[in-house]
């Protein structure tokens, strides 16, 4: 389970989602605003935080700036908490650096499934930080593909649509999975998405990799 840092000026909001996230197992602190969030990011790095975008003071965007500009926060999670109206809040929340956002009126389930599926994505991502096969070296913090030495450039879904594929050598990965692991279930694509994704794949690092199991999905060949 996770450490999650909520940061929200209205404490009835604050006590609710401790609430459901406790009930999740997730160990969980509240602070009211901005600089008290990076006091507490300094005094104990959680995993995830919730941030209210519109806060007194130091808003939420300014705070996801100062923490992803920092080598030693930079892959701390920030979901932020956003009004329904505010598509420009949203907007420059992801722009800034955040992962996702939730908003407001706040649907306790919509949130808990949200903030659980971020966690599971930023663990596969962590199990590819650094990985190795026979031909590939992967690097996901930075986002570089070696091959045979040789460095490759891939657009952001394509690497990571081969760093799941290679974190799991000969493991066929269903195209449902695939979805949910490198576009998250809150994007609606198509299966052909994935389709032009992997020929790109092939294009770039050789056909004989990746192999297409017929009805279900694909997997790499190490």
């Amino acid at each position: 389970m996770a450490t999650i840092l909520i940061v929200d000026d209205d404490e009835d909001i604050r006590e609710i989602l401790k609430y459901n996230l406790e009930k999740e197992n997730h160990t969980v602190k509240t602070v009211s605003d901005g600089l008290k969030c990076l006091a507490e990011v300094n005094k104990d790095k959680p995993d995830l935080i919730l941030l209210d975008v519109m806060m007194p003071g130091m808003d939420g965007i300014e705070v996801c700036e100062q923490l992803k500009s920092s080598s030693e926060n930079k892959d701390i999670l920030i979901c932020f908490l956003t009004a329904r109206s505010e598509d420009y809040s949203q907007i420059a929340g992801l722009e800034s650096g955040g992962d996702d956002y939730v908003t407001k009126p706040i649907k306790p389930k919509v949130l808990v499934s949200r903030i659980n599926a971020l966690l599971r994505r930023n663990e596969t991502r962590k199990a590819v930080d650094e990985t190795n096969t026979n031909e590939l070296r992967i690097n996901r913090e930075k986002y570089l593909v070696e091959k045979d030495g040789k460095e490759i450039q891939f657009p952001k879904k394509e690497f990571e649509l081969l760093a799941l594929l290679v974190s799991k050598p000969n493991f066929v990965f269903k195209r449902e999975l695939i979805l949910e692991k490198v576009w998250g279930t809150e994007i609606i694509v198509g299966d052909r998405t994935i389709d032009v994704h992997i020929r790109k794949l092939r294009e770039k690092i050789g056909d004989h990799h990746i192999t297409t199991v017929k009805g279900v999905g694909y997997k790499y060949n190490d």
